[in-house]
């Protein structure tokens, strides 16, 4: 004779225990996303501090190649002009060539750390500012207001831009740039670099 086996129990996950293991895991990928957003704006921030150092050395590198201008003060701008002088193809004296490496300089500086589509002209993005001047204390100062003194034999290239940090109407918060002051655009603060040198 065979033996009666009684029926076992079904044994499984349940419907509740399907829908928090899928909780779980969208939670992890929304932490997961978070992390990623957050990756590039840390990225665009680092980015955004290697371009200004760039367009720091590229002026000192011009200044050192015209050394005349430098001895002439021609370099020292507390307020760079928006246009270009007329010495792209023909001979330039060292004053030229010093407004000409300015001018260039400043659009070339806008155009990396701003937000304008290239279209051939000089850029005049508001929100990027740059100057050379000579300055014995060059941290000092505020947005738009460089505070240059004129003493001492230290050259000074300092370079703002907005960089995002607050939180915006309908967006994620960061809050990785500690060193900005705050700006006129929400959500986003005055990122300064400044770079002291002898040419």
């Amino acid at each position: 004779m065979y033996a009666l086996k009684h029926p076992t129990k079904e044994r499984g996950m349940t419907l509740i225990e399907v829908l928090l293991a899928i909780v779980i895991f969208a939670i992890g990928l929304l932490g997961v996303a978070a992390l990623q957003v957050a990756g590039l704006r840390y990225t665009k921030g680092s980015q955004n501090r290697s371009l200004a150092i760039i367009q720091a050395e590229n002026i000192a590198e011009r200044m050192r190649a015209n050394p005349a201008a430098v001895a002439d003060g021609k370099y020292v701008t507390p307020d760079v002009s928006d246009e270009l002088p007329g010495c792209v193809s023909a001979d330039c004296t060292p004053a030229q060539m010093a407004e000409y490496d300015l001018a260039t300089w400043l659009s070339d500086t806008r155009q990396a750390l701003g937000v304008k589509v290239y279209d051939g002209s000089l850029n005049t993005d508001p929100n990027v500012n740059a100057t050379v001047c000579i300055d014995s204390t060059p941290e000092d100062g505020t947005n738009g207001a460089w505070a240059c003194d004129g003493s001492g034999g230290i050259y000074a290239i300092k370079i703002e831009w907005l960089e995002r940090t607050t939180a915006r109407e309908g967006k994620l918060a960061d809050n990785y740039s500690s060193s900005g002051t705050a700006s006129a655009v929400e959500g986003f603060v005055v990122n300064r670099f400044v770079l002291r040198f002898v040419p």
